[in-house]
């Protein structure tokens, strides 16, 4: 029950735009052939960005490799490191007040998975 009212709130207070924006950027990335896997990395951030309360980025056994080494590495350089640098600065201002601390606790797990998503999925947690 406290999930939903979580994500309730969350959705009316920036969930829903910040979702938005990572699909809209999702959509962006996939109209070229190159940004395919970018851009469906960026759906997996979406995802826990409209509904952050009762899941988490997860890394399933025999995922990763070297091909998503190569490719959170450009990820990093690229864009990843400026997502995670936004939420990270969210969530430490959301946890300056008691009530916002489960809001920054999940800007920090949008942190972790914005700053290297290739071999993760969005699971329950």
């Amino acid at each position: 029950m406290l999930k939903l009212i979580g994500n309730i709130i969350w959705i009316v207070f920036g969930g829903l735009e910040l979702a938005l924006g990572y699909l809209t950027a999702g959509v962006v990335l996939c109209l070229t052939i190159i940004g395919i896997p970018f851009g469906v990395q960026v759906f997996k951030i979406a995802i826990l960005a409209l509904l952050p309360f009762g899941q988490k980025g997860v890394t399933p056994m025999g995922s990763g490799g070297c091909l998503s080494a190569i490719m959170n590495i450009i990820w990093v350089l690229l864009a990843g490191w400026w997502l995670a640098l936004g939420h990270l600065i969210m969530g430490i201002l959301f946890c300056i007040t008691i009530i916002g601390i489960p809001f920054g606790m999940a800007h920090f797990k949008l942190c972790s998975l914005a700053l290297f998503p290739f071999g993760k999925e969005v699971g329950i947690s």
